[in-house]
C-alpha cells in the first residue's frame, strides 16, 4: 500500500523502539528525522533537532519501557524541543506506555503515576497520543487531548486464526484480563474460560483454579502484558493439571524481566506470541517466543491522523 504524506510530514524516534521505527518509515515511504541523542559527562540527556520543523506535523515514535525513566525523559525531552522550534503539530506514538500500571491508589499515600506521566506529556507540549493496549483504558482520560488507542488483541487472534487450531478455548490469566480473552474468543468463536487465583489466608499459601472446561483443548492464556513471567506460567501449568492437550500464550507487551524467560522456557507454553512494542534483546530471543509487528496498525493510524480521516475503524 503506498501513503500520501504531505510536504509537512515528519517522523522521529529516540532509542526504545528503533527497529520499530524504522519498519514503519519503509511502510510510509519517508525518512526517519534527523537528530542526535548525547549525554553529558554526569548523564544528563542533550537531545538536538538538526533539520527545521517549523509548522510541520511530527510524529515521535517511543516507546516507554526499560531502561523506563531514561526513556520518558527523552521523549519529554525532543517534546520540548520541537515545541521549541515552532514544530505545528507534536504526534506522540507511544507503543508501550509505561507507569500504566500505577493507574490508581491501590494503598494510602501513594501517586497514580500514570496521570503523571499524562501531564508531563501535555506539558512538555504534545499534541495527540497514539499508544496500544494500556494496562487499564480508563488512562486515556488522564489526558485533555486526543488518544488514539489502539488494540493488539485482533493481531494477536489472526496469528492463531493462521495456525488452524481446532478444540480451542481462550483463558484469562487474571481477573484483569477477562474483557481481552472474551474479545479473543468471541473472535475465534471459542468458549471462554478463567484462572482463578486466591489466598486461602492472610500472608497463606494461593489456591489456584481452572473456571471452565480446557480438559483435551488446545488453550490461549490471553494477556496485556508479561513482566516477570510468574502469572502466566503458573496458569500455564494449572491448565496442564487440567487435561489442556496444547497451551498457548499471547501478550502485545514483552516487558520480560528477571528470570521471566527462563519461567517461559521451562513452562507448558508451547508458544507465546508478542508483539515488538518493546524491542526484544538478543538474550530474550528463545524459540518459543515469537514476536509479530504492530508496525502496519501504528503506520494505518499515522496516515489516518496525518490525512484527517477516522481513526475509529482501528477499533473494530
Amino acid at each position: 500500500m503506498t501513503y500520501q504524506l504531505k510536504k509537512d510530514f515528519k517522523m522521529f524516534t529516540l532509542n526504545s523502539n528503533r527497529k520499530l521505527a524504522t519498519e514503519m518509515a519503509e511502510l510510509l515511504g519517508c525518512e526517519l528525522g534527523k537528530c542526535s541523542v548525547a549525554k553529558f559527562s554526569d548523564g544528563e540527556i542533550q537531545i538536538h533537532i538538526e533539520e527545521s520543523v517549523r509548522g510541520s506535523e511530527v510524529f515521535i515514535v517511543q516507546s516507554t519501557s526499560d531502561p523506563v525513566n531514561e526513556s520518558i525523559l527523552e521523549l519529554l525531552i525532543i517534546i520540548d524541543a520541537l515545541k521549541r522550534a515552532s514544530a505545528g503539530k507534536i504526534n506522540v506514538v507511544i507503543p508501550y506506555y509505561g507507569y500504566a500500571r500505577q493507574d490508581r491508589k491501590a494503598r494510602s499515600r501513594e501517586p497514580i503515576t500514570a496521570k503523571l506521566i499524562a501531564n508531563l506529556l501535555q506539558n512538555a507540549g504534545a499534541t495527540r497520543v497514539v499508544t496500544l493496549d494500556l494496562h487499564t483504558a480508563a488512562i486515556q482520560g488522564f489526558f485533555d487531548i486526543p488518544v488514539e488507542h489502539l488494540l493488539g488483541v485482533p493481531l494477536l487472534t489472526q496469528y492463531f486464526m493462521d495456525k488452524e487450531l481446532d478444540d480451542l478455548v481462550v483463558v484469562a490469566p487474571h481477573n484483569g484480563s477477562i474483557g481481552r480473552a472474551r474479545k479473543m474468543a468471541n473472535l475465534l468463536n471459542a468458549p471462554f474460560a478463567l484462572i482463578d487465583k486466591r489466598k486461602l489466608e492472610e500472608g497463606g499459601a494461593e489456591s489456584i483454579s481452572v473456571v471452565g472446561s480446557v480438559e483435551g483443548k488446545n488453550a490461549i492464556l490471553i494477556d496485556d502484558l508479561i513482566d516477570t513471567g510468574t502469572t502466566i506460567t503458573l496458569a500455564a501449568k494449572a491448565l496442564a493439571e487440567n487435561g489442556a492437550k496444547t497451551i498457548y500464550a499471547g501478550a502485545t507487551h514483552a516487558v520480560l524481566t528477571g528470570e521471566a524467560v527462563a519461567r517461559i522456557e521451562s513452562c507448558p507454553i508451547e508458544e507465546l506470541v508478542v508483539t515488538n512494542t518493546i524491542e526484544l534483546p538478543e538474550e530474550k530471543e528463545i524459540p518459543k517466543i515469537k514476536s509479530i509487528s504492530v508496525a502496519h496498525l501504528l503506520v494505518e493510524a499515522i496516515d489516518r491522523i496525518h490525512n484527517e480521516k477516522a481513526v475509529s475503524p482501528l477499533f473494530e
